[in-house]
């Protein structure tokens, strides 16, 4: 039996010895163990022993017929498992800062820009950048922002200028708004919509927490719409928010990018473009400035701008904003 001694201070224990011991405690058979991990079984017993010394306490009862773990042995294997699951996630953190386009990338993108840019974004990380793990993030720039500060986040597409303390941008392409209408508006088809006709207009908006609601009021006030002006705000999402105006229920304005994809499949609704210069918007990524892959984060930048090209956008000339 490992005695402990309250004198002594607890010696470090390896990273091989972890690995051992959490291999025992979950075979529960040395042989098992030694084969699951590629190390012979006298080095194994070894190492076991070696951390039982360590620790100062008895990690495993052996028996002639089988392995067990003693009471400090339960609560130990838990604690080995998290510390090797930890190296392990440090381990391929390090070997995507060494390759760069390897291990997880934690994109947060926000709901008016995922339907329309995910395809080219998924197709583009698909054929030049296979051996990164994409894992996509759908939430509203508060909360996206909140990700990207805690490192929940690794990098956001989004509707910029962002004016957030160590954000830095790099943006992609500038996009107009077209104004969406039931077939039967006098505006529709027109090409040369004059702002101010948005000042009597019954608008219809995303509901609060939405980017896109603020850059349409934003058009608002900029075209001379008064405060009292009929606003509804009904719709949590876009798909929503242009059946309500295929009903009669008003107007709306969307990016150019969704107007094929929330358009397209309704006869009810039809579309007018504004005269030059028309509204718009800008798409960006945005990182934590000094982001310790941060040029890996450009490149993709550049091959983004890229592969937008053939979108009804104006593509950036680049650069870190």
């Amino acid at each position: 039996m490992v005695q402990s001694n309250p004198g002594n201070r607890l010696k470090q224990p390896s990273l091989s010895q972890l690995r051992a011991f959490a291999a025992v405690a979950e075979h529960l058979h040395f042989r098992d163990a030694a084969a699951a991990i590629g190390m012979s079984q006298p080095a194994l017993s070894g190492a076991v022993s070696a951390l039982e010394e360590a620790l100062g306490a008895q990690l495993i009862e052996r028996t002639t017929r089988k392995v067990l773990l003693s009471p400090a042995g339960e609560r130990l294997a838990v604690r080995a498992r998290v510390v090797l699951d930890a190296v392990g996630e440090l381990m391929e953190e390090a070997e995507a800062v060494r390759a760069p386009f390897t291990g997880v990338l934690r994109l947060g993108v926000i709901p008016t820009v995922a339907p329309y840019l995910l395809p080219a974004v998924l197709r583009l990380v698909h054929e030049r950048y296979p051996a990164l793990d994409l894992q996509v993030h759908e939430e509203q720039t508060s909360s996206l922002i909140e990700g990207l500060g805690a490192g929940r986040l690794d990098l956001l597409l989004l509707a910029v200028p962002l004016g957030v303390p160590g954000i830095s941008e790099l943006p992609l392409f500038d996009e107009d708004f077209v104004l969406v209408m039931d077939r039967g508006h006098p505006l529709g088809g027109r090409a040369d919509i004059p702002r101010d006709a948005l000042r009597k207009l019954p608008l219809l908006l995303l509901d609060e927490g939405h980017c896109l609601r603020d850059q349409a009021l934003d058009i608002c006030r900029e075209a001379g719409r008064t405060e009292g002006a009929p606003v509804t705000t009904t719709a949590a999402g876009l798909s929503t928010l242009v059946q309500l105006v295929a009903g009669g229920l008003g107007v709306t304005l969307l990016p150019r990018t969704a107007v094929t994809v929330e358009t397209a499949r309704n006869e009810a609704l039809t579309t007018g473009c504004f005269a030059d210069p028309a509204p718009t918007r800008r798409v960006a990524l945005a990182m934590r400035t000094g982001a310790a892959r941060h040029e890996e984060f450009e490149e993709l930048a550049a091959a983004l701008r890229e592969a937008m090209r053939a979108l009804p956008v104006r593509v950036t000339e680049g650069g870190r904003t």
